[in-house]
């Protein structure tokens, strides 16, 4: 992603932008609300460059026109053909700019050969994951009637471009948001945008006071300034890829809050994309909690097409591993990712094979194991990163050793890491819904939340989103 990105938690986002492109968005006739929505979108994407902007222009030229053609056509060959033409098309798009340096990579590296990379592919188009797969589900929903054609262009490209989407998803829906999308009189009320700010404020927090806090403790055993992951003891270790597990969660859920606080301050409502992730009891039910936007998508749009689980076992398994090799790929041109996809289709193959009854027989163990796999695929997940290589993480983690001790660590992240704990749970959404009831309450906790956000994110440099890079 391109360093001159506008991100949410940055000063000219939240002091700039969002306040002139809210303002304005309300304050103008219903009729040409997705007209404005589609020209902040558009100045939103070409804030990071204006080089990729023909690209979306010709991918949402396909998606519409795309759409229109499966609509009209009667049911047959040609039908399908113009499905799988414009799909391939979109699919085309986000392959050659994420994974063509991958590719030339890997055959220079297995054949020997001297291919030069692309260049101007260091810098992705931006949201490109996201919106790709937004334009992928539109097609397939027309194709099966689960949705009609949009017929307005400029309604289209708003859906496509929303700018509260674009940078991490989450992956919405064309049919989930149509509704809203064709009654602009009667999107914006008074409640949604209270309740759109505080789930904003509140995904802010997340982001600026709990996910760039935590990330220190990581950095400061990988980073350039660090100690070094080699010169660290077993605990701390541990103690830094837990914390970078807290990082991944809160930075990406937090900007997940912030998209779906933003997308329903315009009127439109649209689904969590996490559940409280870390308390499942299963490696099954942790995917239904995380990222639930990219898992339902591979699950309507791959997975059941494929034929799910209606074709035998061994063809299920072959569909699950079709979808998790894709997920794996999906996030990132590197081999960890493909690795990290494969490492979860055989978790959850043994859980479906025999493990999963044992699981909701339990109470507590069936957590631990929960985490603890899930903290070892983020140990998956990050190794591409300078300082945290696999091979060496996987050595500190499990083989003893001594080495820099984590009592210092300790004694500087330790309420942190307390408050990230107990934030992973109900019990601070327990908290609110008390809050809501006593506005005195209420008002102290948003007024204390947005206070707090606010020297954070002037303290900081307005750090993009982790899930941005994937």
């Amino acid at each position: 992603m391109a360093a001159n990105t506008l991100v949410f938690n940055s000063v000219v986002f939240l002091f700039c932008f969002m306040p002139l492109a809210l303002g304005l968005y309300y304050l103008v006739p219903a009729r040409i609300k997705n007209a404005v929505l589609l020209a902040e979108s558009l100045i939103f994407f070409c804030w990071a460059g204006v080089s990729w902007l023909p690209l979306i222009v010709i991918l949402i030229a396909a998606g519409y026109l795309g759409g229109l053609a499966i609509e009209r056509m009667a049911k047959g060959p040609g039908r399908r053909a113009v499905l799988a033409v414009t799909v391939i098309v979109c699919a085309a798009a986000l392959v050659f700019c994420k994974y063509t340096n991958f590719l030339i990579e890997t055959i220079n590296a297995v054949a020997s050969f001297k291919l030069a990379e692309l260049s101007f592919l260091d810098v992705l188009p931006l949201g490109i994951s996201y919106y790709t797969f937004k334009l992928i589900s539109y097609l397939a929903d027309v194709y099966t009637g689960k949705s009609k054609a949009e017929h307005s262009l400029v309604d289209f490209s708003a859906y496509v471009l929303m700018y509260p989407q674009l940078i991490v998803g989450p992956i919405v829906k064309y049919r989930e948001i149509s509704e809203a999308l064709h009654h602009p009189e009667s999107r914006c009320t008074l409640k949604r945008a209270q309740d759109g700010a505080e789930m904003f404020v509140f995904g802010l927090a997340k982001k600026v006071i709990l996910a760039d806090s935590i990330a220190m403790l990581w950095q400061d055993i990988i980073g350039t300034d660090g100690i070094g992951l080699a010169q660290a003891s077993l605990p701390l270790a541990w103690l830094g890829i837990i914390a970078y597990s807290f990082q991944l969660y809160f930075d990406f859920s937090g900007y997940s809050e912030m998209s779906n606080g933003l997308s329903l301050m315009m009127g439109f409502e649209c689904p969590a994309n996490f559940n409280l992730p870390y308390t499942s009891s299963s490696i099954t039910e942790f995917w239904r909690r995380w990222h639930i936007s990219l898992s339902g998508w591979f699950r309507d749009y791959v997975y059941i097409p494929l034929g799910g689980n209606r074709r035998g076992a061994a063809r299920q398994i072959l569909n699950m591993l079709a979808v998790w090799a894709l997920t794996g790929i999906w996030h990132g041109a590197n081999w960890n990712f493909i690795c990290w996809g494969l490492y979860y289709f055989v978790l959850l193959v043994i859980e479906k094979t025999f493990l999963l009854k044992y699981l909701k027989k339990g109470r507590v163990w069936p957590h631990i194991y929960t985490l603890f796999f899930v903290v070892i695929g983020w140990g998956l997940f990050t190794c591409n990163m300078p300082g945290a290589p696999l091979g060496l993480l996987l050595h500190q983690l499990f083989i003893p050793h001594g080495g820099v001790s984590c009592l210092y660590f300790l004694r500087n992240y330790a309420v942190l890491l307390v408050l990230c704990a107990v934030c992973s749970t109900p019990i601070p959404g327990r908290i609110w819904n008390w809050c809501k009831r006593h506005t005195p309450a209420r008002a102290a906790v948003l007024g204390a939340s947005m206070i707090l956000c606010v020297a954070y994110v002037i303290a900081a440099t307005g750090s993009t989103a982790l899930y941005a890079n994937f």
